[in-house]
Parts: structure tokens; C-alpha cells; sequence
């Protein structure tokens, strides 16, 4: 699914967000930066070891917070690492929020016109996807309704559960004005 919301297109799809093409792609990360499973030990994997060297340089940092670093071997071009939980890995709904608008303010710092983000805190902190694409899609269309550098901004989910939540949250953000199109 994909809608069209000023000048960008928001796209939702059940994909590897190690495998997107993208100025950046958004780490689901704790708050010391090590790359453990889900989407950090993924990127970790794929990308190479020296990604997780680069954050945990520069951490720990508080939750909601987050750092670039370089993509190692992966297509896109950097990593934003936002803080959506703590060592405990239980993340909540302010800190999804807080993560998800750094990310977005990071690479709008950055003028990047594309970026991709997983389902923040539904894997490794047990979020319910529900709750998490309400928060999440919140976040992004306020982004773009307040201008921005982004041209696209991919929702890299996994499972029909999170996809069908995140299109359910994408309608209710934009309404009848937007007119979402399927994809893929």
C-alpha cells in the first residue's frame, strides 16, 4: 500500500529493510547500541560488524535519542539508531514515539529524500503492532504535513499482522483526503 501526502509517498510493505535502497534505513535499538537480534542483529549481520562498533562508540545515549552511523555492505547509505528501549529491552509508547520523531528530525538534518523504518518495538520489546503503527504513522505524517526533505518514506514490516496494522493506521492518519493505491 502506498499513499501520497504533499511530496511524499509513504509505502507499507513486508520486507527485509536490510535489502531497501535508501539514504537510511532506522535501527530498533537499546539504548548502549549493541546489535543484538531482531532488526539490530539483522543489519548487524548483513551489513558487518563495524556498524555496531560505530554506535556503541558513540552511546549510550537516552531512549528516544538516536545516532547515524555508516551502512557497512548494506544498499542504503546510513543507519539511524533510535533508542526505542532501554538494556531491560522494554520499550513503551512514548519511547516509540520519541524514537520515531528523532529519526524522522535526523534525517531531515541530514536533507536525505528517502529513509525506511521497521515496526519499532514490536519485535524484541514485545510492542503490539497495533499500538506501535498508531504512534509510528502519528509521528510520520505529522513529519511531512510540516514539510520536509523526505520523498519517500518506507514502512519495512514484517508479517501480515504488522502490515495489516499499518495500513489500518495509514487510512485513519490521511483520511479520505489521500487516496491510498496498493503496491506490490
Amino acid at each position: 500500500m502506498e499513499i501520497h501526502l504533499n511530496h511524499t509517498t509513504v509505502r507499507i510493505l513486508q520486507a527485509d529493510i536490510t535489502t531497501l535502497d535508501v539514504d537510511a534505513i532506522v535501527n530498533a535499538a537499546n539504548t548502549a547500541l549493541w546489535m543484538g537480534g531482531g532488526v539490530a542483529g539483522a543489519i548487524k549481520r548483513r551489513g558487518g560488524d563495524a556498524i555496531e562498533r560505530e554506535a556503541v562508540a558513540q552511546g549510550p545515549i537516552r531512549v528516544g535519542e538516536t545516532v547515524i552511523t555508516r551502512a557497512g555492505t548494506l544498499p542504503a547509505r546510513a543507519v539511524i539508531h533510535a533508542a526505542t528501549m532501554g538494556p531491560d529491552l522494554v520499550t513503551d509508547e512514548t519511547a516509540i514515539r520519541r524514537a520515531a520523531r528523532s529519526a524522522l528530525a535526523r534525517a531531515a538534518e541530514r536533507e536525505w529524500t528517502s529513509i525506511a523504518l521497521p515496526a519499532l518495538g514490536t519485535g524484541v520489546g514485545g510492542f503490539p503492532p497495533e499500538r506501535a503503527a498508531s504512534v509510528m504513522i502519528d509521528e510520520i505524517v505529522s513529519h511531512i504535513r510540516a514539510g520536509t526533505t523526505l520523498r519517500e518514506v518506507v514502512l519495512a514490516v514484517w508479517g501480515g499482522e504488522a502490515e495489516a496494522a499499518f495500513r489500518r493506521a495509514l487510512q485513519a492518519a490521511v483520511g479520505a483526503s489521500e487516496q491510498p493505491r496498493s503496491s506490490g
